[in-house]
């Protein structure tokens, strides 16, 4: 599955006054910058070196590659300023805005992207991490976020525009179940009450794993106040989209979800599957590709699991 953009600037692409600014935060002159491939951003994800051996993570982004980054990278920038220092997430060390350019500065962390399909012993370090940092993020040290309630209406409604005008290539069980989709998403969302900060975008692309197994958790634009087994559920689709895992038994043997209610669950997963069927059959947005591909890749893994718990 192709989770990258095709379309990535580099460090070399960025305005001299850019990079000096990021040289300024990072403390001294870059080197030397490798572009990180994986990742649906058009902006740069550089790991950087200074002369003196310092080395950070810097993703920048302007209008130019797309008009809506920049306000994502504010909004990270904005979260990632209030996560606390003990949790399995990057340490942000400065953010550049000069109106147009915003560039986030990270301390670089070592490790890699999981494997996919997933490795059980990487999958059941993800679900431990993501454990952990629920009760870390609970109550929300972010509290300007949004509520998941919020910042997810529009996204679980997607059943309801696909019902409005259902493409001619929708799924034939989906079809079929229109209504019961809608309901289960409508459940879902109010489902999603709660004071841990979610994530809400966790998949393999947005993790990395260190040669300890040590798992840190990036990327937090969407971050929002939810349910604390949020995350969990929505890395199960991730899971389920690579394969060769039952996310029923992985819900079941873990503590975060094992005693949520089903309905609850089923509601998320009709809400994302929903988001992601009716998002994939939009343009694509400029300097991303790829991601409509994705999505639809990810709302069509999800129909088998609905259909089985809708049953």
């Amino acid at each position: 599955m192709n989770t990258t953009t095709n379309r990535r600037i580099g460090w070399a692409d960025l305005p001299a006054g850019v990079r000096t600014e990021v040289e300024r935060i990072v403390g001294g002159e870059v080197v030397a910058a490798v572009s990180q491939p994986v990742g649906f951003s058009p902006g740069t994800a550089d790991r950087v070196r200074t002369a003196d051996g310092r080395r950070a993570f810097v993703k920048a982004v302007s209008s130019a590659q797309n008009d809506r980054s920049p306000h994502l990278h504010r909004q990270e920038a904005r979260n990632a300023a209030t996560l606390p220092a003990h949790a399995p997430v990057p340490r942000l060390l400065g953010c550049h805005d000069d109106g147009d350019w915003v560039a986030l500065v990270y301390a670089d962390v070592e490790g890699r992207h999981p494997v996919t399909p997933w490795h059980a012993d990487e999958l059941a370090a993800v679900l431990d991490t993501l454990a952990a940092l629920a009760a870390v993020l609970t109550p929300a040290p972010a509290g300007h976020a949004p509520t998941a309630t919020e910042s997810l209406r529009y996204d679980f409604a997607g059943w309801h525009r696909i019902a409005a005008d259902p493409p001619d290539d929708l799924d034939p069980w989906a079809r079929g179940h229109l209504a019961a989709l809608r309901a289960a998403a409508d459940r879902g969302l109010a489902a999603l009450a709660g004071d841990t900060l979610c994530h809400v975008d966790v998949r393999a692309d947005n993790l990395l794993v260190d040669a300890a197994g040590r798992v840190t958790v990036v990327d937090w634009p969407w971050a929002c106040r939810g349910p604390a087994w949020l995350d969990s559920v929505i890395l199960l689709v991730n899971v389920a989209l690579y394969g060769g895992h039952d996310p029923e038994a992985l819900l079941r043997s873990r503590p975060l979800t094992a005693d949520v209610d089903p309905d609850s669950v089923t509601g998320v997963l009709a809400g994302w599957a929903g988001f992601f069927l009716d998002a994939a059959r939009l343009p694509a947005p400029p300097g991303i590709p790829t991601v409509r591909a994705f999505q639809r890749a990810q709302g069509d893994a999800l129909l088998p699991w609905l259909a089985h718990r809708l049953r």
